[in-house]
């Protein structure tokens, strides 16, 4: 498809109609695309009514099955949980048209964009790597996106006319990923590291003593506030950051590095999403205040008998 194509004219689908999807598609209808699709694994389950009132709300069509959706669009974006990365591009590489642009916007490992690649390149298609480098909600379609991979930079003009915030970080594929990756190591392991001695320093009394050590260390940083949005966000995400984080693990050990740090975060997003998912974390989506109420929850979780 010429990148002259005005996104209007452009037939767009999404894999994955959950929060992120939803949002890449009314942002799409609001720049004027006037074709979006989307699949997604939950059609057909308990949980499709959401999607059908989504969908029906912002006149995107729900394909059946990935191959329906291939049928019909010039640019498909595959938003889905890190561990469907390659599975979603072996869904695609038996359908996808030729020179069907692939956008892969998944937190997955350098390798895992590697294999999805082949799969999508082998097939005809044209896959691109795109790194979300920050949380999607607060800035939406607009979100920073770095590209990778021998076609990014052909793509990047019908991104910026779709309302992308995209630039090209290597025609090297894997480049963009092993930057977010990296950075997930740092970012969610902060989260994890403030769950853990926030929620230790709560059960022994001394949290005012640690958070005026940590202010006295770290003077730029708000603690009380950092603290309550962490905890927010692993309550809300903690499962799909535990799956990011075992991307950003394989991404340490496909160095020869055995991710210590990593496979820790991960395991205590994991922890933090099931209690979440059994009701002792409070309401997933209400707004937090004060990280001690979430503390206070984690920490009466643990002394109920198992």
């Amino acid at each position: 498809m010429s990148m002259a194509v005005k996104p209007e004219a452009c037939r767009v689908g999404i894999v994955g109609y959950g929060e992120v999807g939803r949002i890449l598609a009314e942002d799409l209808r609001a720049r004027g695309v006037a074709r979006i699709g989307a699949y997604d694994v939950k059609l057909g389950t308990a949980q499709e009514p959401p999607l059908r009132e989504h969908a029906g709300r912002h006149d995107v069509v729900l394909a059946a099955s990935h191959v329906a959706l291939a049928a019909d669009v010039d640019l498909v974006v595959s938003a889905v949980t890190a561990s469907q990365t390659v599975a979603v591009a072996e869904a695609w590489a038996p359908a996808i048209r030729r020179d069907t642009w692939f956008l892969d916007f998944n937190s997955a490992s350098p390798g895992a964009k590697a294999k999805a690649a082949a799969l999508i390149d082998g097939a005809g298609g044209r896959f691109v790597e795109g790194a979300v480098m920050t949380s999607v909600p607060p800035h939406r379609i607009r979100v920073p996106l770095l590209l990778g991979g021998p076609h990014a930079a052909a793509l990047l003009p019908l991104l910026d006319a779709l309302g992308f915030a995209a630039k090209v970080a290597s025609e090297k594929l894997g480049v963009a990923s092993a930057t977010k990756m990296c950075r997930s190591v740092m970012i969610k392991g902060l989260e994890a590291m403030v769950v853990e001695s926030f929620t230790a320093a709560r059960a022994y009394g001394v949290e005012d003593s640690v958070l005026a050590s940590l202010a006295e260390t770290f003077p730029g940083i708000d603690w009380e506030r950092q603290g309550t949005y962490f905890f927010q966000r692993v309550i809300q995400h903690g499962r799909r950051r535990a799956e990011e984080m075992r991307e950003a693990a394989e991404t340490v050990r496909e160095i020869g590095l055995e991710p210590w740090s990593a496979a820790g975060t991960a395991q205590r997003q994991a922890f933090v999403a099931d209690l979440t998912d059994a009701g002792a974390m409070g309401d997933r989506l209400a707004a937090r205040t004060d990280w001690r109420v979430d503390a206070d929850r984690l920490l009466a979780a643990l002394s109920r008998p198992r």
